[in-house]
């Protein structure tokens, strides 16, 4: 190999694995420069070559906070696309802006937060409350959804090379995480063993055992008592020893000092810093690791226990090539002009089209024409550009509003008039008086509603908030914020037609609009291209075909405490009441049957897997998205099962006319059931297959019996 001679540290030289590469340079290192690599913001060691480098960098739409980069919508949006193939594509162009990005700050002597390579992404917490303000970062309500998504998301971030890894995407919040955000740093998630393994590890552990996930972060809080950073039964039973995993886990940021100071679990800092490391967390995020040195004097912990930790941190910088002749890594060469490309920015409107869900078309209100006449947009959120980022965003090239949107598409014989008539939060209702006359003075009403970052967002954040405040975290309720409801029921009293465009992370109870507004288009914070995007669909240049990956409640009255962690009550798979709008839902301007389910075989005796085929046909008129979702229920458990699960899908487009002809496999631990004391077991009985563009009960889903004999089968997983 070029440049490589007999004389070559074995840390240097690529033909030895990663491990033992690391290993080599570990031993060359003193034990204050083994500590100095164990936190975020790691400092060049120049007597052996060590460049420095800042772990901390964010991708969870985008390459984020490091200046221009293409801007996706947000995750909750990506997840309403139920599109494997475009989260990985989107994934690869995420991976090509950082790769380039890294490499021009190289060439530029930048080290910096933000600059490197371990992009701290994806969020695969469950949503499993709509108040939780980072609910929008994830991929939803369903463990299934959320692996499927998560493990294309990683491929696309990590690449396909056998030897080098393109980025390395980190697994995050391990685990059982979704606040209360004000009370992360200290809070106790008291979780059963059945919804342990059925509901908040599923996503983790398909992401380390398919995805390859280079990282894992651990979240603020405890989970039973062990805090997540220093869990002797997530880090090592589950993560490690059960999963195999060989990547690197790093804490959340602060999380280590919270195991002292919050969790009140150690007596100092020195020995939160070394139950964390003996636990399995090999990088700091925040600077707590610097007491490790004190801890190994002490005897807390052992210099070899800084060395085992290391090796996994060392490896993963091997893999990413940072040891390496730039020539020999693949990815080095993608150019900065690889950064904000028109490829790239076609591929936002793209995922941001597939992202809108369509929840309310009554007497077929939508497409809009394009000639209406006089078209009023009204609402606090139609022309901010800020909204349609989220949170953790980069710096769009172009950014189009939905009222800039709405002025491009349409003919330049109409005439767009324009009110925000309130505010997101503000209790005035100081501008109904010019809302109402715009809307009287027009043929055709699009309102633009919602929430924004300073209603829905992580502690203290003040990213996305155009003002000094900060976000306010988790939401207390789920209706419309300020006056907004006043300003609909206003501007509907004026007799025009109303669409209504929702901007928002998480679920809202437009109770009143569902009953009074004749069309309700959902549009998350849709990214860079989402006025574009919104435009085109109202305006039937395309057709909305997303479907929701979280249950619209109706209050949250009808849902258990917050801070109750058990599933019971929650989510499609759980909630026994009247929801607003059902996870998996979503309309299209066209119509679609199924038709001939198969399933075979019919009945088993062993753990073995099943298949169910089926076609699926465009009866409408226009071509259009399909989102066929599979079910299984298990009619005979002995122990508590949800009332349904996802067990697969797939975003189709059909011309009118056109049918898929669909075949998919059921794995065994798809239709098991966890027993009380946390075995995963497949019961002899009934299970019923559901097939559709819905949840079982939906009109037009097929189903079919399977019969499992014999006796029970414990699995080994």
């Amino acid at each position: 190999m070029t440049g490589i001679t007999e004389k070559t540290p074995i840390y240097l030289n690529p033909e030895f694995s990663p491990q033992i590469r690391s290993e080599d340079l570990i031993a060359r290192m003193t034990l204050a420069e083994k500590v100095s690599q164990m936190m975020d913001d790691a400092p060049g060691v120049e007597r052996l070559g060590i460049p420095p480098y800042n772990w901390w960098n964010e991708a969870l739409h985008g390459v984020a906070r490091a200046g221009g980069a293409t801007v996706f919508p947000q995750a909750i949006g990506i997840a309403a696309t139920w599109n494997e193939d475009l989260v990985r594509r989107m994934g690869d162009v995420i991976s090509d802006e950082g790769r380039a990005k890294y490499h021009e700050a190289l060439r530029q002597g930048d080290h910096g937060r933000y600059k490197g390579l371990t992009f701290w992404s994806p969020n695969i917490n469950i949503f499993r409350d709509p108040r939780w303000g980072r609910g929008q970062e994830t991929y939803g309500e369903d463990p299934y959804l959320t692996a499927r998504l998560g493990v294309q998301f990683v491929r696309g971030l990590q690449g396909d090379d056998p030897q080098y890894l393109k980025t390395a995407a980190c697994a995050k919040h391990f685990a059982v995480h979704s606040g209360p955000e004000a009370d992360r740093h200290g809070f106790d998630a008291q979780v059963n063993i059945r919804d342990l393994k059925t509901t908040y590890l599923p996503a983790f552990e398909a992401l380390v055992r398919e995805g390859n996930v280079a990282g894992v972060m651990g979240a603020y809080n405890r989970t039973n008592g062990e805090a997540c950073c220093a869990s002797p039964t997530l880090l090592q039973g589950i993560l490690r020893q059960a999963w195999g995993f060989e990547g690197y886990i790093v804490s959340d940021c602060g999380a280590i000092r919270d195991i002292y100071e919050h969790h009140q679990l150690a007596e100092s800092l020195e020995e939160a810093s070394a139950m964390a490391v003996q636990a399995g967390c090999n990088l700091n995020c925040g600077c707590t690791y610097e007491h490790l040195m004190a801890a190994v004097g002490h005897g807390l912990l052992s210099e070899r226990e800084i060395d085992l930790a290391l090796r996994y941190l060392f490896a993963v910088r091997i893999r990413l090539g940072m040891f390496d002749p730039p020539e020999q890594v693949p990815y080095a060469s993608i150019p900065i002009e690889a950064n904000q490309s028109l490829a790239n920015q076609a591929l936002a409107l793209e995922v941001a089209r597939q992202s809108l869900v369509l929840l309310k078309n009554a007497d077929h209100l939508l497409p809009l024409s394009k000639d209406p006449g006089v078209i009023a947009v009204i609402g606090p959120n139609a022309d901010d550009e800020l909204v349609l980022r989220g949170n953790y965003y980069g710096e769009p090239a172009e950014s189009t509003t939905i009222l800039q949107g709405i002025r491009h598409v349409i003919f330049p014989s109409s005439k767009v008039v324009y009110a925000p008539g309130c505010g997101i939060t503000e209790p005035s209702p100081e501008g109904f008086e010019e809302a109402i006359r715009t809307a009287e003075g027009a043929d055709v009403v699009v309102m633009v509603l919602g929430l924004n970052q300073q209603l829905e967002g992580e502690e203290n954040q003040q990213e996305g908030i155009s003002t000094a405040d900060v976000s306010k975290g988790d939401r207390r309720n789920i209706n419309l914020p300020g006056e907004q409801e006043a300003l609909l029921r206003a501007v509907a009293a004026t007799g025009k037609p109303v669409v209504l465009v929702l901007l928002n992370g998480s679920a809202l109870a437009v109770n009143w609009a569902d009953e009074h507004i004749p069309a309700i288009l959902e549009a998350w914070y849709p990214g860079q291209a989402g006025g574009r995007a919104v435009a085109e669909a109202l305006f039937g240049d395309t057709n909305p075909g997303g479907r929701l990956p979280i249950t619209f409640y109706r209050s949250v009255e009808d849902l258990p405490p917050y801070e109750d962690y058990a599933m019971s009550g929650r989510t499609y798979r759980y909630f026994e009441g009247d929801v607003l709008y059902p996870f998996g839902y979503g309309l299209s301007y066209t119509t679609f049957e199924y038709q001939n389910l198969v399933v075979s075989p019919e009945e088993f005796d062993h753990p073995g897997m099943f298949q169910v085929s089926f076609e699926v046909v465009n009866t409408g008129r226009v071509s259009g998205y399909e989102v066929v979702q599979i079910y299984l229920r298990d009619v005979e458990a002995a122990v508590p099962v949800p009332r349904h699960n996802l067990v697969g899908f797939r975003r189709v487009h059909l011309a009118p006319g056109e049918r898929a002809y669909i075949t998919h496999t059921v794995e065994p631990k798809q239709f098991a059931c966890v027993t009380d004391d946390g075995q995963w077991t497949i019961e002899p009985g009934q299970f019923e297959v559901f097939v559709g563009g819905g949840q079982p009960g939906t009109q037009g889903v097929l189903s079919a019996r399977v019969t499992k004999n014999g006796s029970s089968i414990t699995l080994n997983f």
